[in-house]
């Protein structure tokens, strides 16, 4: 995601100079909960530091929900995620620092050059359902799996913002008369029975993220939060436009009972012998220029 070098008319209180030690030189961009910066460590690394909103900085609530996700993220980091640097969910305004990883959202993507190809879209099954089983292995469920929560980097997708996902063994519910999460890509029993959501969950969000890359958009469609619920829970998924041979398997992902959908291991094994070119996540204007200046004068 390129940095947002004006920041535009937000108030001054929501762009910090520093987070901790980390001077704050750019907006990444900017959602409900906070703000994510580019820094730099003192050894000059760039870094993406979120940090909170400052009205949700004063909410007991939303600090232990902060503190989670800084938990969750070090627990995962790894090769599918951006590695957790620092962080203070202390601090008057809480803050987390993860590796800067460059390159467009999967949102991004698709809206400015639309549907991916067949290719492309396995190695990004593939590199989604390995970052699953990492981040399920580690004992996380992320909750909140979407298309701008995936980075298309040149070594292939890498899930981010871990701000509503929750350790298998976590006691803490925030969930009481709140829905958490973002419809389109939730599965029926984060409607129905929120807290018995298990990994399950993250495969029904991945059937609905590849849709939305094969056909630039979601399998339940609606303008109305209310509507997309209730096609989740009650009707079948539209998969017009997913390619055939990838169909099937969506269609398995996007079941109504959790026990029906695949592990994310069984996603890879049902996606045959890997063929992985980090370079389909690349941009074909990037593609160009790494080949014109890999070609010696």
């Amino acid at each position: 995601m390129p940095p947002l070098r004006d920041p535009g008319a937000h108030p001054e209180a929501e762009f910090p100079q520093y987070a901790g030690a980390y001077r704050l030189e750019a907006c990444l961009g900017s959602g409900g909960m906070g703000v994510v910066h580019l820094a730099r460590s003192a050894s000059g690394m760039q870094l993406a530091v979120k940090v909170v909103h400052a009205p949700y900085a004063a909410d007991p609530e939303f600090r232990a929900r902060f503190r989670q996700e800084v938990a969750a993220a070090r627990r995962v980091s790894g090769a599918f995620t951006a590695p957790v640097v620092d962080a203070d969910p202390e601090a008057d305004r809480p803050w987390m620092a993860t590796l800067y990883v460059p390159g467009p959202t999967l949102a991004e993507q698709v809206k400015r050059n639309g549907p991916m190809s067949p290719a492309a879209l396995r190695r990004l099954t593939a590199g989604l359902a390995e970052a699953l089983r990492d981040i399920h292995r580690a004992g996380v469920i992320h909750r909140d799996l979407k298309p701008s929560n995936v980075l298309l980097t040149d070594g292939g997708p890498k899930v981010i913002d871990f701000g509503i996902s929750r350790p298998y063994d976590s006691d803490l519910r925030t969930e009481t008369g709140k829905l958490i999460g973002s419809p389109p890509y939730m599965a029926p029993e984060q409607f129905q029975r929120p807290r018995e959501v298990g990994p399950p969950a993250d495969v029904f969000a991945l059937g609905a993220v590849i849709v939305h890359a094969a056909t630039g958009r979601g399998p339940f469609d609606s303008d109305s939060p209310y509507i997309v619920a209730y096609q989740v829970v009650h009707d079948q998924p539209d998969l017009g436009g997913v390619p055939e041979e990838l169909a099937p398997l969506v269609a398995r992902c996007l079941a109504k009972d959790p026990a029906d959908r695949p592990t994310p291991d069984e996603v890879m094994a049902a996606l045959g012998p890997p063929s992985y070119e980090a370079e389909a996540f690349v941009p074909a204007q990037r593609r160009r220029a790494v080949v014109a200046a890999a070609v010696p004068d």
